[in-house]
């Protein structure tokens, strides 16, 4: 009796385990899709008319070298100047592994190569593109863009890279706990990356009473009326309240890197970051800017959204799902 207690135990064990895994793949794969949108978002963006003109190394790569050290000023300003030589060329290429991206994560049998493509070419862009998301030439916002969207396509790549066996820890089963990195490191990245973003929103330069004010005014440039009506209204909002509103920020920022660390505060936390994330990229972001003809990519919060369901714990499913994307 005993003994068929045991193999019972060890029966049904197994079977919660499979079903955990199975979740955790399903929901892997739905994180997958939304990767791959992104990156066709980006491709799309990276056709229009503007990419193919002079002004797209001159007034949007170029600057990125600005104030960086030698190894990161040197790459942008030869990579700016090969493609003023060979632009049409040149970007059609970029667009096109972008889009290749995009196909290879929407296609099942196709995301471990677009997933290493995925990483690759962020670190590229995020380098001889963004000029590492402007991190070493001075206080960077996160309403701003920090760290820069390239680094988050790497970031996501990794954590979404498929591993067999699923955590022990229940209570914190997650596609990054999941993940290549395993649930210690994938925890302390999220911690680190958000409380980055804390002290970063609480220095000197980006906590004066006017920061806020002048980083979501000076958005409005080129935008259609209803999102220049967003940046007046939110501007009015901030002005004169930039310390203040550094506090709070810096505050939720920090409850947000401890919240994947007690499965009671996982999903409460989770939930303020893609709410903060998403409100960043309406209000600060305007969407991307990409209704002004010249944006490269969404921006960061979109994919710091992403990123904060990559965290999001599954529920095992023993009943049978389709698969989002195929």
């Amino acid at each position: 009796m005993t003994g068929a207690r045991l193999s019972q135990n060890r029966t049904t064990g197994s079977t919660s385990s499979d079903d955990d895994g199975r979740a955790s793949e399903r929901w892997r794969g739905v994180l997958t899709c939304l990767l791959g949108v992104a990156w066709l978002v980006d491709a799309a963006l990276q056709y229009q008319h503007y990419m193919f003109t002079q002004a797209f190394p001159r007034e949007t790569i170029r600057p990125t070298a600005a104030g960086n050290p030698g190894w990161v000023h040197d790459p942008i300003e030869w990579s700016a100047t090969l493609m003023s030589h060979h632009l049409i060329l040149l970007n059609g290429v970029f667009a096109t592994v972008q889009l290749l991206i995009a196909g290879g994560l929407l296609w099942h049998r196709t995301r471990k190569p677009a997933l290493v493509l995925s990483a690759i070419w962020g670190l590229l862009v995020w380098w001889m593109g963004e000029g590492l998301g402007g991190i070493l030439t001075g206080p960077v916002s996160l309403l701003g863009g920090l760290p820069g969207a390239a680094l988050l396509y790497v970031v996501i790549a990794v954590l979404l890279w498929p591993r067999r066996g699923v955590p022990r820890d229940r209570s914190q089963r997650s596609v990054a706990a999941a993940g290549p990195l395993g649930r210690v490191a994938a925890l302390g990245l999220w911690m680190a990356l958000w409380i980055w973003f804390a002290i970063e929103t609480l220095l000197p330069a980006n906590r004066t009473a006017s920061a806020m004010h002048d980083t979501v005014a000076g958005m409005a440039d080129g935008e259609p009326h209803w999102i220049r009506s967003i940046n007046t209204w939110a501007a009015e909002l901030l002005a004169g309240r930039g310390l203040v509103v550094s506090v709070v920020l810096a505050a939720c920022l920090v409850l947000i890197a401890l919240c994947v660390f007690l499965p009671s505060t996982t999903r409460p936390g989770l939930i303020l970051a893609i709410v903060v994330s998403l409100a960043i990229w309406v209000i600060a972001q305007d969407f991307g800017q990409i209704a002004t003809g010249t944006a490269t990519d969404l921006n960061t919060g979109p994919l710091l959204a992403l990123l904060a369901l990559c965290y999001w714990p599954v529920k095992p499913q023993t009943h049978s799902m389709s698969p989002t994307c195929r």
